[in-house]
């Protein structure tokens, strides 16, 4: 997900618009809410109004932009076209190519009802479904996203996007097990991943500090670990952790690592970490994603 501070960023709002730095104010004054307050789906009985985040900004459709780069330190950001045509290999930190990756994706509710046989023949082979958001939303269409990716073949997992300045950790990982992010042994299932990003709501680190935060984090990982069995993984980008965590704790040694760049490289890791396990590097035509080795390392990392 993530690479600059945009009110509408990928793990929100699904495949959709970057927008421009002074629309970026605009929008975050109007539309997003408050630190500390509900997200928009909980805050309003209006059935208009009762929306996901990844509903709540539509009209522009450029998957990326020049606030890419700024955030993440990019000064070569490639165009959406260029993205589609990176090498089939998986390129982890400092540009070492890994020998094999396997081209996947990652949906929310924004994608609807999504066509799992369309993408499965263009290529992909495993997905995350958007499951939950803080303590108050469950997407409606898991469920047609996680059976439908399962159905065709693929190897599948859900994420939660987390709202640290509404629960803790703990509770969230509970709303999220309960609410299709548990996991089971059957190698088909990936953990569930916790989706770490820009606060679209208001202040980028929730009102955290870095200890606060990194204890944040560990309480959702412990609780995830006590429920499942399994660490989670963890969705972030670099700008993003290095600010908003730091060094406060280290997730290297036990979560798989899934980091966001919309580049030809995925450059410079989160502190902790020493390879990514999963690339999200394009949203064009979808959100894209490669798992960095062979399959049948995906499959090891599905059966725990």
């Amino acid at each position: 997900m993530n690479l600059v501070k945009r009110f509408r960023w990928r793990r929100t709002f699904g495949t959709a618009a970057i927008v421009s730095a002074s629309s970026l104010l605009l929008a975050t004054v109007a539309t997003a809410s408050t630190p500390g307050t509900t997200s928009t789906n909980e805050r309003t009985g209006n059935p208009a109004a009762d929306r996901s985040i990844d509903e709540m900004v539509r009209a522009n459709d450029h998957p990326m932009g020049s606030q890419i780069a700024k955030r993440e330190g990019s000064e070569n950001q490639i165009s959406s076209a260029e993205a589609r045509r990176i090498e089939p290999k998986g390129i982890g930190a400092g540009g070492v190519e890994a020998k094999a990756s396997v081209p996947g994706i990652d949906v929310s509710g924004w994608q609807k009802n999504v066509d799992w046989k369309k993408q499965w023949n263009a290529g992909y082979r495993f997905a995350y479904v958007k499951a939950t958001e803080g303590t108050g939303y469950k997407s409606p269409y898991h469920t047609q996203q996680y059976n439908g990716s399962y159905n065709v073949g693929m190897i599948r997992g859900s994420y939660h996007f987390a709202l640290p300045d509404r629960s803790t950790g703990r509770a969230q990982a509970d709303y999220f097990v309960d609410r299709g992010g548990a996991w089971s042994g059957d190698g088909k299932t990936l953990p569930g991943a916790l989706d770490m990003e820009y606060n679209p709501y208001g202040a980028d680190c929730y009102g955290k500090n870095q200890s606060q935060m990194a204890a944040w984090i560990r309480g959702f990982h412990d609780r995830y670990h006590e429920r499942t069995g399994r660490w989670p993984v963890i969705y972030t980008s670099t700008s993003w952790w290095n600010m908003c965590v730091g060094n406060a704790q280290s997730f290297g040694k036990t979560v798989p690592l899934w980091i966001a760049r919309y580049n030809s490289t995925v450059g410079p890791l989160p502190n902790g970490w020493n390879f990514h396990t999963i690339w999200q590097h394009s949203a064009d035509p979808i959100d894209q994603n490669r798992f960095n080795g062979a399959y049948d390392r995906l499959q090891a990392l599905a059966k725990g």
